[in-house]
């Protein structure tokens, strides 16, 4: 996931909340240090992570599941 345009891992999943690592020099040179509960950022996240999500969510692969379907 990208916060910012900052690349980030994400290290946890809830049902409406996410958290990511930040390492210690993403922190110190990006605007992150800055940010503050409640600031507004730009999130992105990839096509291939909602395609991976969805082939763990149904248990098995879906031979008709396809990168359109996202």
């Amino acid at each position: 996931v990208a916060v910012d345009g900052i690349s980030l891992t994400v290290n946890e999943c809830a049902r409406q909340r996410f958290s990511v690592a930040i390492i210690p020099h993403t922190l110190r040179h990006t605007n992150l240090l800055g940010r503050r509960v409640g600031d507004k950022v730009n999130i992105e996240t990839d096509i291939v992570g909602k395609y991976v999500q969805r082939l763990l969510g149904s248990g098995r692969p879906n031979r008709e599941t396809s990168f359109e379907d996202f």
